[in-house]
């Protein structure tokens, strides 16, 4: 900034000193200072998009309260309104610099965004950035309120609106299991417990349960989502409101409600709300279920589609890419990896957020930023990953019906099937003989007499197709 030219820059002053900011910019001396004093990672505040979108909502929605209650001029509100919904239209971007991760409690960054509305504030009402004569970051922009209960609802509004396409991309994936489930509704599979064969089963059965898992993940996503549509907006600093007039605080809701199209509420107690971060413990724990759920799933497929000769190769993944640089030929299950791999680091992001809720103090919470940073990171790697598993792989998932019903075959676990006609002790001893002899259990009882190959086949089809009592 200091090599920039007179011409080129302003001059912003506090009590630490004076800053030069280029002249094109519109952040202030708050945000260099958090900029200079707390950037540790690579990401800003501009970085997901639902968070500037979400602080713009909340400062529109409080100038439109301020002017109701006469807290500010209608001339400051139109243009304080303006402004934030340019930044809602994306604008602004490269002056929200503060880093996300930010260790101020939330302070830098929402005086990033006080400054850069006051300073287009100024702008639209023909006065320069940074002179803050009609439009001031504090005194106007940030009327009746606090970092402390700004910080928060903008979090809470931002995580509601990305796990919106989180949710819709883990019902596509539900759609794809049920799609799945149809397809292989009559092959013939061999169900494994312990990774050792078990009983009779359909491979569209395997995938019915996966469909049903995906339905009940999308849902309790759903119902923790609901959670955050209660705010602490308009507690200003702890709770009790100090700073706004009376009738704002439900003036506030009302308006942020018709801008965001969300009915958003108060919380039942103030100070609940402004002292405890519970709902993101509960939000980064559904998160995590997600994406533990969907690792397990990965991995079953990766299992079933091992090989292609010295696996089980029961399942057909579609062949994403290479998988060696040095074995010609090797293709690896790359989507499911990518899976399990993204859920080791959602499960970091839940123990992270854990302690930040764990850690608040006294009155407020303000660890704030890292919670924000690590849920946004667990919502945006889940919604990309499932987004790419669902479509590259899942989609395109085929089976070997040959050697789903020959491993089948091949099994004792047919024995199951088999003990309503013939008796544990009696069916025990034939699967260690067809062990011992390693020959098929059902060319063993076709050789004995007792029970035809056809018999078996029915006992097995009758086992794989149980009649549940819905009771």
């Amino acid at each position: 900034m200091n090599s920039q030219t007179r011409a080129e820059t302003r001059t912003e002053r506090d009590y630490v000193g004076e800053v030069e900011i280029p002249g094109e910019k519109l952040y202030g001396v708050n945000s260099v200072r958090g900029v200079d004093n707390l950037t540790v990672s690579p990401l800003t505040i501009a970085h997901y998009p639902a968070f500037p979108v979400a602080f713009a909502q909340c400062k529109w929605a409080a100038a439109l309260a301020n002017r109701d209650t006469d807290a500010i001029t209608p001339e400051q509100c139109d243009a304080i309104s303006q402004a934030c919904q340019e930044i809602i239209a994306g604008k602004f971007g490269d002056s929200l610099i503060v880093d996300l991760l930010e260790g101020s409690g939330g302070t830098s960054t929402n005086m990033n965004f006080n400054e850069v509305i006051a300073n287009r504030a100024q702008q639209l009402l023909g006065h320069a950035p940074g002179s803050y004569e009609v439009i001031h970051p504090n005194d106007h922009v940030n009327r009746s309120q606090s970092t402390n209960d700004v910080y928060p609802a903008a979090l809470k509004i931002a995580t509601y609106a990305m796990l919106g396409p989180l949710i819709a991309e883990v019902e596509k994936l539900a759609i794809q299991f049920e799609g799945k489930a149809i397809e292989f509704a009559d092959v013939l599979h061999l169900g494994r417990t312990c990774l050792q064969d078990a009983q009779p089963m359909r491979l569209g059965q395997v995938f019915g349960g996966y469909a049903s898992l995906a339905r009940r993940l999308a849902e309790e996503l759903t119902t923790v989502r609901d959670k955050l549509r209660t705010l602490p907006l308009g507690g200003t600093a702890i709770g009790t409101g100090f700073g706004a007039p009376a009738g704002y605080r439900s003036a506030v809701y009302r308006h942020l409600s018709d801008i965001a199209g969300i009915d958003y509420v108060a919380p039942a107690n103030p100070f609940d709300a402004m002292q405890n971060m519970d709902v993101f413990s509960r939000v980064s724990g559904e998160l995590r279920t997600c994406a533990v759920s969907l690792a397990k799933i990965a991995s079953d497929l990766t299992v079933l589609s091992s090989g292609p000769v010295g696996g089980l190769g029961e399942l057909r993944l579609p062949e994403a890419q290479a998988g060696s640089s040095i074995m010609p030929g090797k293709v690896n299950p790359v989507l499911p990896m990518a899976m399990i791999q993204l859920s080791f680091a959602v499960c970091g992001n839940d123990v992270t957020v854990a302690q930040a809720v764990q850690y608040g103090e006294l009155e407020i919470n303000h660890f704030e930023p890292v919670v924000a940073s690590r849920v946004f990171d667990s919502i945006m790697l889940l919604t990309n990953g499932i987004e790419r598993f669902t479509q590259k792989c899942v989609a395109g998932i085929t089976a070997d019906v040959a050697c789903n019903e020959r491993h089948l075959m091949d099994s004792m676990a047919v024995a199951t099937a088999l003990v309503p006609k013939l008796g544990y002790a009696r069916v025990s001893k034939l699967a260690r003989q067809s062990v011992a002899e390693g020959r098929p259990l059902v060319e063993i009882l076709d050789e004995s007499g007792l029970l035809s190959r056809e018999d078996t086949l029915s006992a097995i089809d009758t086992a794989s197709y149980p009649v549940f009592d819905p009771r």
